[in-house]
């Protein structure tokens, strides 16, 4: 259980699938491509909004609480929002959505691997949930633009399992905000890969519980 406590200094609260192997199925030069293809034009990380979501999820540097480690993840599963912690005291943040229902699966993790465009499969749990929509991609889908993981995957592990949960992009920008995956942490896909390359192998993930998470105030 995750101890009641503040996180970040700021106005509002702190703060599922498996995978094909990082695809064989494009190259980097198609990855590129990709990239430029879910960018905006003239694009800034703090102001753009071609996706029309709420201007409290764009991307922010806040100050964070003394004590949190650099490098780690912390996700606020009440107001929607991802923090990556800096050396310097501050936090970059990131409106995400979470899992629906009871999905959503608090906890600490440790990130183990990262892709860039990664293939999809989904879980045999999800094909039973919701056959009508998963049972097409029994075998896996390959990476693109259409790939429900989007341009980037952090994939999250408890010790050494894998836990099938990861944070990624999304090809759905208007479910930030809300409860819409299957387990997973959704960001706009051209904030994850803002945030991607930031991120190291071996710093832990926070997914916080709801009922003992403490809101923060300025």
């Amino acid at each position: 259980m995750l101890a009641r406590r503040h996180f970040i200094k700021t106005s509002a609260a702190l703060f599922g699938a498996a995978v094909l192997p990082q695809t064989a199925f494009a190259s980097s030069g198609q990855w590129n491509a990709w990239d430029a293809q879910i960018t905006p034009v003239n694009f800034d990380l703090y102001s753009s909004n071609p996706w029309g979501i709420h201007p409290r999820f764009l991307p922010r540097l806040v100050e964070a609480n003394a004590g949190l480690t650099p490098g780690d993840i912390h996700v606020d599963p009440v107001a929607r929002y991802l923090y990556h912690i800096r050396e310097d005291g501050l936090a970059m943040r990131f409106g995400v959505a979470i899992a629906k229902g009871n999905l959503y699966e608090p906890g600490v993790y440790t990130i183990k691997r990262k892709a860039r465009w990664p293939g999809w499969t989904p879980t045999a749990a999800m094909i039973a949930r919701e056959p009508e929509v998963y049972a097409q991609y029994e075998d896996g889908m390959p990476g693109g633009p259409d790939n429900p993981l989007g341009s980037r995957a952090l994939y999250l592990y408890d010790g050494p399992r894998d836990t099938y949960l990861r944070i990624h992009g999304t090809n759905e920008p208007r479910s930030i905000g809300g409860r819409a995956s299957s387990g997973c942490v959704r960001m706009i896909m051209a904030h994850i890969n803002a945030l991607y390359p930031m991120v190291d192998r071996g710093v832990r993930a926070h997914l916080h519980d709801a009922n003992t998470l403490r809101t923060a105030t300025s």
